[in-house]
């Protein structure tokens, strides 16, 4: 039988029921039972969800008989630990709470949608509980919550273990929104959140609650309620337990091996396949630039999930829900356009960014979160950036760099969607580099307002082309950026898809940038200008390298001089 690809399921036990494809983290349940109260936070769509209902999954008190079938086949059910099945599960996901309004009626909100959720917990442990515990709606969180602890206590049930999901979901939505009389109401001492962890905290120090695992993207909020719940461990940063989310490489080869056999994939394909979603899905470093990069799982999946259906590589290999993310970049330094148009231009230009290490630390307040000198630490923790070294950030992949540079065209009001029509048809026509570049040069570096081109290098140039050409063009190619080789690096490759008119087709291009000042040093017009030497050296290493691996490969070689705003050269090596 098939397995299912389960892109976007959350639920661990649904998971299993529909034999989907899972990636054993459950060695790491031993390690975090020697965490109290963790703080672990991650980008949107690392397996956040799905990990806090196995956590719930596993120590349920009331899923014993269950355990085998849930855990028989991952690491945790072969090497259980003792408190397996030993609590009373209270998840908690605040994502569910709408945030508009006045703060009372957040609270309102709050107050209603969690305490459901204490009855269902309630309920589901009546065995213990014998309707001695009644979960009153009309009564806040805090007072219900405090009313079961004692109950625990009083006849020494079975503790709770406390799961929240998205802790700062709905805190979050409140700063996107520019709500920041109601945030800051929110996290203010005497507010109903900073009761509510005063609540956990006080169980925590009875017993009453076995532990808290909390769950989130941002570290602003939980830093605002240090006060209440001063007790948190925070393993963000944590190199333990670095990949407990996201997926390794091992993890990811082995879960393709697995795609491939269930499928019956032609094996002739799979190197194709690993590059692709290498350059779109790897390069996340959360603790150390030097570790293994992580894979984001949940977009993987996404690919995998139209890869297994269709039998193809999908003509859109970036998940829309990525772009929702921007949104983050225009609130955060939209106090200061100039702030938005910097970033976003330095990373389309250099794909880097200066950061302070030691500004990157688990908390930090709202106030914090908008100074300029935070931005790459608050996008790190978004998952729009990532760690390239000490020194600086850079876009995790090539996923990123798509997202960005389109953002870039979106600031400069550049047009990239009704002038292109017919010089991507004449390509796929009959393909021709040069062709497609004057295209290029002429429909969209033509609209580039004159400010930008004191910014503009090789990879500038580069960036907006390959974002260009995969609007159009993806159906039958995907691009390599910066593809490693035992020479170095390359600039940009196109590879035509295994499937498409285009099949082993591979383009290797090297990028080289002169402005107008070098230009004029130069003595020499665009039209004269020659070949470099060293140039054809550079792109026939790659090259090399690229033989040895696709020995069957139809490999054009190229290099694209940038002069400027002036004009351009293409030259087939």
């Amino acid at each position: 039988m098939k397995r299912r690809v389960a892109y976007g399921v959350d639920n661990y036990e649904e998971l299993v029921r529909d034999n989907g494809y899972f990636v054993d983290k459950t060695s790491y349940i031993a390690k975090l039972e020697t965490i109290k109260n963790p703080v672990f936070l991650r980008p949107r769509r690392f397996g956040k969800s799905l990990w806090c209902r196995i956590l719930g999954a596993y120590y349920n008190v009331n899923r014993k008989d269950d355990f085998e079938r849930l855990f028989g086949h991952t690491y945790i059910g072969q090497y259980p630990t003792p408190l397996r099945n030993s609590f009373i599960i209270l998840p908690l996901n605040f994502s569910i709470i709408d945030p508009k309004g006045t703060i009372e009626e957040i609270e309102r909100r709050f107050d209603y949608m969690c305490n459901l959720r204490l009855r269902t917990t309630v309920g589901l442990a009546e065995t213990y509980f014998q309707n001695r515990v009644e979960v009153d709606l009309n009564r806040s969180l805090s007072e219900n919550l405090e009313h079961v602890l004692t109950h625990i206590e009083h006849y020494n049930l079975p503790p709770l273990y406390i799961i929240i999901d998205e802790y700062d979901n709905f805190a979050n939505q409140l700063i996107m929104a520019n709500q920041d009389q109601q945030y800051r109401a929110l996290t203010a001492d005497d507010s109903f959140l900073k009761t509510f962890f005063k609540i956990l905290k006080e169980g925590r120090g009875a017993g009453t609650i076995a532990n808290v695992y909390i769950t989130g993207v941002l570290p602003i909020t939980i830093e605002e309620l240090a006060s209440s719940f001063n007790i948190a461990t925070f393993l963000t940063l944590d190199p333990e337990f670095e990949a407990m989310l996201g997926f390794t490489q091992a993890e990811v080869d082995q879960l393709l091996d697995s795609v491939y056999q269930d499928y019956g994939f032609d094996p002739a394909t799979r190197t194709e396949v690993d590059a692709i979603i290498k350059n779109h899905y790897n390069g996340y470093r959360f603790v150390t630039s030097d570790g293994e990069a992580l894979y984001n799982s949940t977009i993987l999946m996404y690919f995998l999930r139209d890869f297994t259906r269709h039998r193809q590589i999908p003509k859109f290999l970036t998940d829309q829900n990525l772009r929702t993310d921007l949104s983050w970049i225009k609130r955060i330094t939209g106090v200061y356009p100039a702030d938005t148009e910097a970033l976003i231009g330095q990373l389309t230009t250099e794909n880097i960014v200066p950061y302070d290490d030691n500004l990157l630390t688990n908390k930090f307040n709202m106030s914090q979160f908008f100074a300029s000198s935070f931005h790459p630490i608050s996008l790190f923790y978004l998952g729009l950036l990532t760690r390239r070294d000490l020194f600086v950030m850079a876009l995790p992949n090539m996923n990123m760099r798509q997202i960005f540079a389109e953002y870039f065209n979106e600031l400069h009001h550049i047009d990239v969607s009704t002038r292109y029509a017919d010089m991507m048809q004449r390509f796929v026509d009959h393909p021709d580099l040069e062709q497609l570049f004057s295209g290029y040069w002429q429909q969209y570096v033509s609209q580039l307002p004159e400010a930008i081109f004191a910014q503009v290098n090789e990879n500038f140039y580069r960036t907006t082309f390959f974002e260009l050409c995969s609007r159009y063009l993806s159906y039958w190619f995907t691009w390599n950026v910066e593809r490693s080789y035992p020479q170095g690096k390359s600039d940009l490759e196109f590879v035509g898809k295994y499937h498409e008119k285009f099949a082993g087709l591979r383009w290797v291009i090297e990028f080289k940038y002169y402005s107008n000042a070098e230009l004029s040093r130069l003595k020499t017009g665009i039209e004269s200008f020659e070949l470099q030497h060293e140039d054809v050296e550079q792109v026939a290493g790659y090259v090399e390298g690229l033989k040895m691996e696709y020995p069957e490969a139809k490999i054009s070689q190229y290099v694209i001089y940038c002069f400027g705003n002036q004009g351009f050269r293409v030259f087939t090596v």
